[in-house]
């Protein structure tokens, strides 16, 4: 792999090292590589390994008869890439399992946080945003999704974070990217960007101990006028949203808001996935539903920080999982989805926009 954009991870569970050995039988198999740091660290994971050329070839059964709702189809996955030692990581790095972030008492009660801990998440995001930004100037047409995550990947970690998707649950990239139809939680894969994709970038970065997370969706060369009227209300869905938000507002306001708009507008808001706390946790309290009549608890109060990232669907608001690998939600009519995000800080008089955009970030392809 080229040095100037990173380096893959032994693939040995209990290894850590930068890689470059890879193994011939997934070469031969015409599978994505598998990298290991040496042949002793490949004949000690081997017996555990060659399963994999296994399940991958159940994967490809299971792919060839999965019933796709749209037209997009999965590229191979490269193996993961390497996050230097002295960058501080979460507990998932090497077990995959947020075990610890599950069993938190933040899933119930919702903290505020210090003004210590509001500096850190503003550094953190001033990486995130960057990092998203230096994956969007990426997007155009023969670009791979890959390609994208493996910008994204080093720019984080050139800044001494850690990319939070990274081994989460066994996810094996450093962003999601989610192209056309699929709503959220794609894979990075070798398929190119084609003109007239859209594309969602979801960024999310550790850091400090503190984590933080935002996406937006971007136009692949010139896109249909139905693609530019989804994306334009996504993002003003979320512009909506955050207007209201300050003390006292009820999270399940949030909701209705959302839900009104796009509506009003011909389009359908999902209901599966949901706004959440974040914070010394990736995924925590409080939930916020993107519908309306929704009965999340709770109220905003100074020091609360959480995601607003509601999914507008051209078609049906219904999702299925791609279940062959178990990340990839998609509509279920196969119609496109379009998607913003932003970790959101509620101050004593209203909110601040901790990922908010710069004036140095790639214009988006409509006004705002």
């Amino acid at each position: 792999m080229d040095s100037a954009i990173g380096t893959y991870i032994c693939q040995t569970i209990d290894c850590s090292k930068p890689a470059t050995l890879q193994c011939p039988t997934c070469i031969k198999m015409a599978l994505a590589p598998a990298y290991f740091c040496d042949q002793e660290c490949f004949k000690r994971y081997w017996p555990i390994h060659k399963t994999f050329h296994k399940k991958q070839e159940e994967q490809d059964d299971q792919k060839n008869k999965f019933k796709f709702t749209g037209p997009l189809r999965p590229g191979k996955i490269s193996a993961r890439l390497f996050v230097p030692d002295h960058i501080k990581k979460p507990e998932w790095y090497q077990s995959g399992q947020p075990t610890e972030e599950m069993k938190s008492k933040l899933q119930q009660i919702v903290d505020c946080k210090t003004a210590e801990d509001i500096q850190k998440m503003r550094e953190c995001a001033v990486i995130g945003r960057g990092a998203l930004d230096a994956g969007h100037a990426a997007v155009k047409a023969g670009v791979t999704t890959d390609e994208i995550d493996k910008i994204v990947h080093k720019y984080i970690i050139d800044h001494d974070a850690y990319p939070s998707p990274l081994n989460y649950n066994g996810f094996k990239k450093s962003l999601c990217t989610s192209v056309n139809e699929v709503i959220c939680h794609g894979i990075p894969d070798d398929r190119p960007l084609e003109n007239g994709d859209i594309v969602n970038l979801d960024v999310s970065v550790y850091f400090k101990g503190f984590h933080i997370d935002l996406n937006e969706t971007y136009f692949v060369g010139e896109v249909s006028e139905s693609s530019k009227f989804l994306v334009e209300k996504a993002y003003n869905c979320l512009q909506k949203a955050i207007e209201i938000c300050k003390p006292g507002t009820m999270y399940r306001d949030v909701g209705n808001i959302i839900e009104k708009y796009i509506t009003e507008n011909g389009l359908a808001v999902n209901r599966t996935y949901c706004g959440h706390g974040v914070g010394q946790l990736f995924h925590c309290a409080p939930t916020i539903p993107h519908y309306g009549k929704n009965k999340a608890p709770g109220f905003m109060k100074p020091g609360h920080t959480f995601t607003i990232e509601p999914m507008i669907n051209q078609g049906t608001h219904q999702d299925i999982l791609w279940t062959f690998d178990n990340w990839t939600a998609v509509t279920a009519d196969g119609q496109r989805s379009a998607q913003f995000e932003h970790t959101l800080l509620i101050t004593e008089g209203g909110c601040e926009v901790m990922t908010a955009r710069l004036p140095t970030s790639p214009p988006l392809d409509f006004k705002i």
